[in-house]
């Protein structure tokens, strides 16, 4: 039973931290803002 919560809520926390992401780098104004924000995120997490 705790397995399952455990893993239900790691689920909605990845689906959080993705919808996030999305809206950090849907907010970039060009491509090179863009491509700097992709970068940011690789590095930094």
């Amino acid at each position: 039973m705790f397995a399952y919560l455990a893993k239900t809520f790691r689920h909605l926390l990845e689906r959080a931290e993705h919808s996030r992401r999305d809206a950090y780098l849907d907010s970039s104004v060009d491509l090179c803002d863009l491509e700097r924000r992709m970068r940011s995120i690789e590095t930094n997490g």
